[in-house]
């Protein structure tokens, strides 16, 4: 089987992107998670535990996502081609 890097890119970037966003908002309505998020802003600079730094946040996250999914995309299919010789 052969994935699709750049799709799998995709996938990963946008599950990524609105997955900060999601623990951001819950983190500015509720309170909880922010330990974890504090670390993220010393990560990404201009993201703040705010809904306009989850929008920032997303825009990381997406970047990132797509960026880790497509090299696991990638390493897979290399690795698959590899072992089937």
């Amino acid at each position: 089987m052969k994935l699709n890097p750049k799709s799998l890119g995709l996938a990963g970037g946008v599950l990524c992107g609105l997955w900060i966003l999601l623990f951001t908002i819950v983190a500015v309505s509720t309170g909880y998670g922010v330990g974890y998020l504090e670390i993220m802003t010393t990560l990404f600079p201009g993201y703040t535990i705010t809904f306009a730094g989850g929008i920032v946040g997303l825009v990381y996250g997406a970047i990132f996502g797509f960026i880790e999914f497509y090299i696991i995309g990638y390493l897979y299919n290399y690795f698959n081609k590899k072992l089937k010789k």
